[in-house]
């Protein structure tokens, strides 16, 4: 029996493959499953249709990702905080701390997306990437003065 993938399965193939598999595994699992569907035209053109719609709808949503990207490129932030005599801040910047700033900007980003590994602790001027998609990533301008 001959099936249409139409999601991925381990050891048997991708979303899209046509296969060749025995009836009993066809009837009896992969399509009840849907995991898979009957290889017929109809449902070859169907899938086609479908995958075409997903990768249009992803390169829309890449191009609007793209687009926000610029925008956060020409961007800066700037806080003050209390700071040493060497430079070292009394308490951090963190990625919260730079979503709020952004979103009262009006910009609005999830403070998971800031790439940030540890607060920033001291004086200085750093970029900071912040990962609006898993291939699309914007680097902001942060600076950090002393509070006088």
């Amino acid at each position: 029996m001959k099936v249409i993938l139409v999601k991925d399965v381990e050891k048997l193939g991708e979303i899209g493959d046509i296969i060749d598999v025995a009836d009993g595994y066809g009837r009896n699992f992969l399509i009840p499953q849907g995991l898979a569907m009957a290889a017929t035209a109809k449902n070859a053109r169907q899938l086609q249709h479908e995958q075409q719609l997903r990768e249009h709808r992803i390169a829309q949503a890449k191009k609007v990702a793209e687009a926000f990207a610029s925008t956060l490129q020409g961007v800066s932030c700037q806080f003050t905080r209390k700071a040493g005599d060497e430079g070292k801040l009394f308490g951090s910047v963190t990625a919260i701390d730079i979503a709020d700033k952004l979103k009262a900007a009006g910009h609005e980003v999830d403070r998971r997306s800031i790439q940030l590994e540890q607060p920033i602790k001291s004086l200085g001027e750093f970029t900071v990437p912040i990962r609006i998609r898993t291939d699309v990533a914007a680097m902001l301008k942060v600076t950090v003065a002393a509070e006088e």
